[in-house]
């Protein structure tokens, strides 16, 4: 097995090494190739109806098109969730957690004009962030840094607002809620946006263990969220269901050059009811 070559400090079990490990590695064209369209490098689905027009025409521009088509998808999908996190003042400081390689810490520091901490466990990710916000001249007002999310060492009660873009199921619930809720200021607020399993289903469905399978990850249950955060202080005050908002994403990808063989097994587990895609918004009490 190849040994990582990268620095694991933020990492405190093997499960975490083995996540780090994956995201140090991984150089998907479908994480890629969407952020070159505009400088914006997502780690997350998308929402929206698409323009299905981008699958005909000249064949040698349809690799273009539609990856414009999945970024843009992408995009409208991290607005969506910016858009739930309050009222956030530029003196203010948030927090992405997960951040991936910084696209929607970026959009958030545009949006509000505050200060945004990006935490990431793979150094690999945060390298390339830091990168992004030299070119970008917003090093001090964005940082990215490599920490663990369960255990960030920030200063208590220092955030207005955090938020998990489809990082939650890396991560035992309790202990990410115990951590938002230390680092957020009393009427702060947190946003997911996340995939989990529908209880009503008893156990994670074929289609789901395979999207765990693929990821390295474990998929919670929906009631697990409100469960972790009603014992952690997080009082929810939206919950928008956006299984049907993201299943055409999935159908466009799955048609795309850039499908990595994981799409029909979202397909499959949206259509079936046993997996469902949330945002809950949730104030610090």
């Amino acid at each position: 097995m190849t040994q990582s070559t990268y620095p694991t400090e933020s990492v405190s079990s093997v499960y975490q090494g083995s996540v780090a490990d994956y995201w140090n590695h991984e150089a998907n064209p479908v994480n890629l190739e969407l952020g070159e369209v505009d400088g914006y490098f997502h780690h997350h689905y998308g929402i929206g109806d698409p323009d299905w027009s981008v699958t005909e025409g000249d064949p040698e521009t349809a690799h273009e098109r539609t990856t414009k088509e999945l970024h843009r998808l992408e995009t409208r999908q991290a607005e969506f969730l910016l858009g739930h996190l309050g009222k956030i003042d530029p003196g203010q400081r948030i927090m992405d957690a997960g951040c991936g390689r910084g696209g929607s810490s970026f959009m958030a520091h545009e949006r509000f004009g505050c200060t945004v901490d990006g935490i990431s466990i793979s150094r690999k990710q945060v390298d390339f962030a830091n990168e992004q916000a030299r070119q970008r001249e917003v090093t001090g007002k964005v940082t990215f840094h490599q920490t663990n999310m369960l255990d960030t060492g920030f200063e208590t009660g220092s955030m207005q607002a955090i938020w998990n873009n489809e990082s939650t199921m890396y991560t035992n619930l309790h202990d990410l809620f115990a951590e938002h809720a230390r680092l957020l200021s009393r009427g702060g607020r947190y946003v997911t946006i996340t995939g989990c399993y529908n209880d009503v289903y008893g156990l994670p469905s074929r289609a789901v263990s395979t999207i765990n399978a693929h990821y390295i990850c474990d998929i919670h249950p929906r009631s697990g969220y409100f469960r972790a955060m009603a014992a952690n202080r997080l009082v929810p005050c939206a919950v928008v269901d956006l299984t049907n908002a993201t299943l055409p994403y999935w159908r466009l990808r799955a048609k795309s050059p850039l499908a990595t063989g994981i799409e029909e097994a979202f397909i499959e587990a949206y259509t079936s009811g046993s997996f469902q895609y949330l945002l809950i918004a949730a104030d610090r009490v």
